[in-house]
């Protein structure tokens, strides 16, 4: 075969290869989306059930999940809601999800008056590589072990009331 006859193979087979996905994973992520933008309802949360979370050089802040809001959807997302405390007693309450293994977005944050959710959901960010991060945090010892999403809320709720998942990654990933 001469060099324009390779040429015009290696081109057709860049194409195809440059389609990606079939047509049964381009279903299936649209699904996946679809589940996605659905309304989630922010769950109700009780300041009594509030579990400290360890988070590396958090500094000033302190963090809480309270472990009856931990879900996973059929989307394979965890959300819970999360308390963020500063040494001054500001706080922070917002309902959040985790797609594994890395990324997260705010649903709703909880108004400091009384309480009520507000608020649209964030776009779906990066999930920051700094330990100081309760996003990183949680995505690493306790919602998605392996890198990959927890299987029940029950699941979930063991890992934050007992300080981590069992099966939690060692070391930085």
């Amino acid at each position: 075969m001469n060099r324009a006859g390779v040429l015009a193979l290696a081109l057709c087979g860049g194409a195809a290869l440059a389609q990606g996905q079939s047509d049964w994973e381009r279903q299936q992520d649209e699904r996946l989306r679809q589940l996605d933008e659905q309304a989630v309802p922010a769950p109700a949360y009780d300041a009594r059930r509030w579990v400290p979370i360890e988070v590396a050089a958090a500094g000033d802040f302190r963090y809480y999940v309270d472990p009856e809001t931990v879900s996973v959807g059929a989307d394979r997302i965890v959300r819970y809601v999360v308390l963020a405390r500063s040494a001054g007693g500001a706080q922070n309450i917002r309902f959040e999800g985790i797609r594994c293994p890395d990324e997260y977005r705010i649903y709703a944050v909880a108004r400091s008056e009384d309480g009520a959710w507000s608020g649209r959901p964030t776009a779906w960010r990066a999930i920051p590589a700094d330990p100081r991060s309760i996003q990183n945090t949680l995505r690493r010892h306790f919602f998605c072990p392996a890198r990959r999403a927890i299987e029940t809320a029950a699941e979930g709720r063991g890992a934050v009331l007992g300080g981590g998942h069992p099966a939690q990654a060692i070391g930085p990933r």
